[in-house]
């Protein structure tokens, strides 16, 4: 998959198409292929291509599309087509209404699209994305981290794989996707590191400049964070306008990007489908290997490789654990003395120097292909 490929997850509430569509210039001559035959949709996205400056041909059917499908610059499917043509690429979104709830993620899953876009909610983001489908290479990297089932150590591999991977001389940011984690910040460090969060992003609607993005973010062990506040305020999450402008400017901002995607819905949802890649942890046993496969179906289909936190004595199930999910085994999260105390007293990074995890963030990122 390739790093151009954005995927945004496109569900919440969007201004209108005049305040973002002009964030890249469009490129005017863009082929554009819908198909669907519901008169809303195709009604809805002629109006979408029509701000975006592209060119929009309509076919009601697979069948009557097969034609112009390789030719399209870019392709459209609406949410009552429930195959692709064989041998033919994937759709780059599907739309939809909002009253088709999660099924949309499910269909766009079974027909390999890359986004969901809900209409109308959706029309901003859309138009806009269309504009970009001619722009220069985003260029960074969206590698997601997730546990198969609760307190694998996910938030802990990707605090130490940012550490190690600024280490290695790459621009790295880490996202916090949990909302309800706590803050990632508090594992990282005891300082009151002065930057945003994703508070302040709420309101961010379009593109954001990613110069000023990367330079408004906390920093410590060599990369950028966004946490979510270590406090105790409620939680209010952030919408899907606010989480695809945030990963649009880190793209365009960072060369890897490290997200803590969390295990809740809303994070499966709204981050997980912007990752270009994903790693998905388990531990060795049984319980927490038949978890992972259940969370499996619920990922979107991007590579997706396998970590195994466990000691040396337990090393020898890795491999097994991975056949059996299907999945390559990417690597081993060591057990460190001292995570669950160096994470209450935010002293990971300290940790995170030992020679054990050094060897685990490597070959992370050598499999990966992060290194640079």
């Amino acid at each position: 998959m390739s790093r151009r490929e954005l995927r945004h997850f496109s569900s919440g509430n969007h201004p209108a198409i005049e305040d973002t569509a002009g964030s890249w210039p469009p490129p005017g001559n863009a082929e554009i292929l819908l198909v669907t035959a519901d008169p809303y949709l195709r009604g809805e996205v002629e109006r979408v291509v029509a701000a975006a400056g592209g060119s929009l041909r309509t076919a009601p059917d697979v069948a009557a599309a097969m034609r112009e499908w390789d030719n399209a610059d870019v392709v459209l499917v609406g949410s009552d087509i429930r195959e692709i043509p064989p041998r033919r690429r994937a759709p780059a979104a599907l739309i939809g209404r909002a009253s088709e709830g999660d099924g949309l993620w499910r269909l766009a899953t079974a027909l390999g699209a890359e986004r969901v876009a809900v209409l109308p909610e959706a029309a901003a983001w859309l138009a806009e994305h269309l504009s970009m489908s001619g722009a220069p290479e985003p260029g960074g990297e969206v590698l997601g981290l997730i546990g198969g089932s609760g307190g694998v150590g996910a938030t802990t591999a990707a605090i130490w794989l940012a550490q190690g991977a600024a280490g290695e001389g790459i621009s790295t940011l880490l996202i916090d996707g949990d909302p309800w984690g706590g803050g990632i910040e508090l594992a990282i460090t005891t300082e009151d590191v002065p930057g945003l969060r994703w508070p302040d992003f709420f309101e961010t609607r379009g593109s954001l400049d990613p110069t000023q993005f990367r330079d408004s973010l906390p920093v410590s062990g060599g990369f950028a964070y966004l946490s979510w506040p270590g406090k105790r305020e409620a939680v209010t999450t952030a919408d899907a306008s606010a989480v695809a402008a945030v990963l649009d400017a880190a793209r365009r901002s960072f060369e890897l990007i490290l997200v803590d995607v969390g295990r809740s819905g809303e994070g499966l949802m709204a981050l997980a489908w912007e990752c270009d890649r994903m790693l998905i942890l388990s531990t060795p046993q049984l319980k927490s290997a038949v978890a992972t496969a259940r969370l499996l179906s619920d990922l979107p289909p991007v590579d997706t490789g396998l970590i195994v936190r466990g000691s040396g004595t337990s090393a020898v199930d890795a491999p097994l654990i991975a056949e059996s999910l299907g999945l390559p085994l990417s690597g081993l999260l060591p057990e460190v003395r001292g995570v669950a105390a160096g994470t209450e007293l935010g002293r990971l990074l300290e940790l995170g120097r030992r020679k054990q995890v050094n060897r685990f963030v490597q070959d992370v990122l050598e499999l990966k292909g992060t290194r640079q």
